[in-house]
């Protein structure tokens, strides 16, 4: 399908830049393609009476790590440059995949050095080699210490890799340590939140249980790939970067009994919708599953295992904006974006949300 066909004008002042007080206060737009009352406005505190017992919420539990480092380039002549790196794919204990601001800086064996100081003493430096680099300047980062020691020391020279639409109007703060890190985060790797997860608070979790909402946890780590924008006039030429995702054997079994039973799955996030399409076989039954995901959802994609989307608003032309045209329909959302822009909802990471049905 044409890029352009996903296109639309954005205020700048609805770009979100903190979220909401309490979480669950942020609004929330429910999408019913089709019907009389297509577009409903709520609050995410409503969501417990939307909701039917025997639903299940399914959430990502990955944890966003301070991804981004700031830097210089030593070891090669008298200047030692600026450099940025956003780490956005574990390899192993010692190694990542990263993207570099200023990757004409740097070339395969430089050595580059992040922070002087740290608050603990052995950790004082922390030098990472570039041991490969791709033509579009993405590098493998070979780092000095490895496991939970590179951990702890990236933890406290990086900075919360806010997205480009935030982090370019102000700089990340110790508020966003809090505020860019959902209720379920458990498992490291995300270098960017799962962010339909940011509106949950704990009251709203009592009020979903009492209501017989199970709540079910699956793990995709989101890369910083999720940012970039599809540069391709077509989406066939766009390439998804892989993440990798988790789906347990004990999540699967307890999802397909309860959708057997009538109860819907709502997936909480374009991350678990991912991670569950992939999972599932043709006949919609969620298989346990381990490793790298690159599925790319366009307009024409037969949703498998997923039977609601509580989602943000998305970037114009994104991967994003494309998977929920192909869950509730391009026409529908296309009206419901432009309903959300006139009635002052605010977008992206730290913005509203929407409940969206499918598309029959």
């Amino acid at each position: 399908m044409r890029t352009d066909l996903f296109d639309f004008d954005l205020p700048a002042d609805r770009i979100a830049l903190r979220p909401v007080s309490p979480r669950e206060a942020a609004r929330l737009l429910v999408v019913r393609p089709g019907q009389p009352s297509e577009l409903e406005d709520h609050t995410v505190g409503d969501l417990a009476d939307l909701l039917r017992a025997g639903d299940c919420l399914v959430v990502n539990d990955s944890k966003v790590i301070a991804a981004r480092l700031k830097g210089r380039r030593i070891g090669r002549g008298e200047v030692e440059p600026s450099i940025e790196a956003t780490l956005h794919k574990r390899i192993d204990g010692s190694h990542w995949r990263a993207f570099i601001l200023g990757a004409k800086k740097v070339q395969v064996g430089d050595i580059l050095r992040f922070g002087s100081e740290g608050r603990v003493c052995f950790l004082d430096q922390l030098d990472a080699e570039v041991s490969h680099k791709d033509e579009g300047g993405e590098v493998n980062l070979s780092f000095s210490y490895t496991g939970p020691v590179l951990d702890q020391a990236i933890a406290e020279r990086g900075d919360m890799p806010l997205p480009p639409y935030i982090a370019s109007k102000r700089p990340p703060d110790a508020q966003d340590r809090d505020d860019y890190q959902t209720l379920f985060a458990r498992e490291d790797g995300s270098v960017a939140a799962p962010t339909a997860g940011l509106h949950f608070t704990p009251a709203l979790m009592e009020r979903l249980q009492a209501r017989g909402v199970a709540v079910h946890k699956v793990t995709l780590h989101v890369g910083a790939g999720t940012f970039l924008p599809v540069k391709s006039d077509d989406t066939e030429g766009h390439k998804m970067h892989a993440e990798f995702g988790v789906v347990t054997a004990a999540t699967a079994a307890a999802l397909n009994a309860a959708r057997a039973k009538g109860g819907r799955i709502v997936a909480v996030g374009s991350t678990a919708l991912r991670t569950l399409e992939t999972a599932a076989s043709d006949d919609g039954l969620i298989r346990e599953f381990a490793g790298d995901t690159a599925i790319f959802i366009t307009p024409g994609y037969r949703f498998k295992a997923v039977d609601l989307m509580l989602t943000n608003f998305h970037l114009p032309r994104s991967t994003l904006f494309m998977l929920v045209s192909a869950f509730s329909g391009l026409s529908t959302m296309q009206r419901a974006y432009r309903h959300a822009i006139d009635s002052g909802y605010r977008f992206y990471s730290y913005g509203d949300a929407c409940l969206l049905y499918p598309e029959r």
